[in-house]
């Protein structure tokens, strides 16, 4: 052993405590556990990986542990698990887990993660319409979580014809954009509800699979106010592949109250770190764009969002005139002067009025 890290004897030992913050939880018991055996000095070796999808019928555990305590809960399971010079503790919830192992030696501690986790992912089953996005949200128990789903994403030739030929225009540049043409960091639209937002973002995704992972923030409202998590979703979970060149992209949708005109009174420093991730030194060394959609005017837009150079793609997604919202539908009837959005199409082509459609509209959500 290190002589660094061996274990403490009695009278050298460190006066510490641990306190369960939910009494009502067993699994913060199993955390106390392990985090006791390497804080004493016992097992002072440490690793730990973090996994997204994960097979079922996989126990996480390396053979010829002895399971000590487990704890099922309605959102996580625990496992507290014990060999000869290491103690094991995985944590499982819906969409991944996490496996952490104290040991007497770092090269018993990689060995034992190493079987652990072995062939526990499963392994992503690739189809041409299907694109895979991660989706980042705080969760009280495990801090920032990353879970990752493969979503439905048309081509763009399959949705051009969603969009107005001003949109359409812009957005066959955005699609085409590689990792060289990268010169802003920020991906704003803005515009209507109903009008295609979301689903665009979608194809895009697609369109960048090469070389942009997307990652969705689900609670962008508390991303920007808690350094912690902004600092975990800034540097993100594949540092390997952000060194080979991969960029990610952070969708926020309906941001409205963070990038209004009056943003950096109402949000505090919101707004500051969001600029920052973008273009100031949280972003440096960091392969980060950042994707809004927000149903504001561009004139109710702070200027410091909007500024020259910040935006690689600044679009405003209206609705389609009257002659491409016919063309679109194959009749005049339901569609107004003005033409209509998408929402609205989709719903008059189902022979709902349109005004239900953003009531009730169980799809319309693909159109925001």
């Amino acid at each position: 052993m290190h002589p660094d890290h061996r274990p403490y004897r009695t009278e050298e030992r460190l006066p510490f405590g641990f306190v369960i913050n939910d009494p009502d939880s067993p699994s913060e018991v199993i955390d106390a556990l392990l985090v006791a055996r390497f804080a004493s000095g016992e097992l002072p070796y440490a690793r730990s990986r973090r996994l997204r999808q994960v097979k079922e019928e996989h126990t996480l555990l390396p053979s010829g542990v002895e399971v000590r305590h487990t704890a099922r809960g309605s959102d996580n399971d625990t496992v507290f698990a014990t060999g000869g010079d290491f103690a094991v503790r995985t944590q499982r919830w819906q969409f991944g887990a996490q496996v952490t192992v104290v040991a007497s030696s770092d090269e018993v501690a990689e060995r034992v993660l190493k079987e652990a986790v072995d062939g526990a992912e499963k392994e992503d089953e690739p189809e041409p319409s299907v694109v895979s996005m991660g989706f980042w949200h705080y969760s009280p128990s495990n801090g920032p979580v990353r879970t990752t789903r493969g979503i439905a994403a048309q081509t763009w030739s399959e949705t051009r014809g969603n969009y107005s030929a001003p949109v359409a225009s812009a957005m066959d540049r955005l699609m085409a954009t590689t990792a060289e043409d990268v010169a802003g960091r920020l991906v704003l639209l803005h515009g209507p509800p109903g009008t295609g937002k979301t689903s665009v973002l979608r194809t895009l995704a697609r369109s960048w699979r090469e070389w942009c992972q997307v990652d969705c923030v689900l609670d962008p409202e508390r991303l920007f106010n808690d350094v912690g998590y902004l600092m975990d979703v800034a540097i993100g979970e594949d540092r390997d592949e952000e060194e080979e060149g991969r960029w990610r992209l952070l969708l926020l949708e309906d941001c409205d109250e963070l990038i209004r005109g009056g943003a950096k009174d109402a949000a505090g420093q919101a707004m500051s770190r969001l600029l920052n991730l973008t273009d100031g030194l949280l972003g440096q060394g960091r392969k980060v764009l950042v994707g809004i959609t927000t149903n504001e005017d561009l004139e109710r837009l702070h200027p410091a969002v909007v500024r020259p150079g910040r935006c690689l793609a600044r679009i405003e997604v209206g609705r389609l005139t009257r002659p491409e919202a016919v063309a679109w539908l194959g009749t005049d009837e339901g569609v107004g002067r003005e033409g209509a959005t998408l929402a609205e199409l989709f719903a008059l082509r189902r022979g709902a009025a349109p005004a239900e459609s953003v009531a009730r509209d169980s799809g319309g959500g693909l159109y925001l």
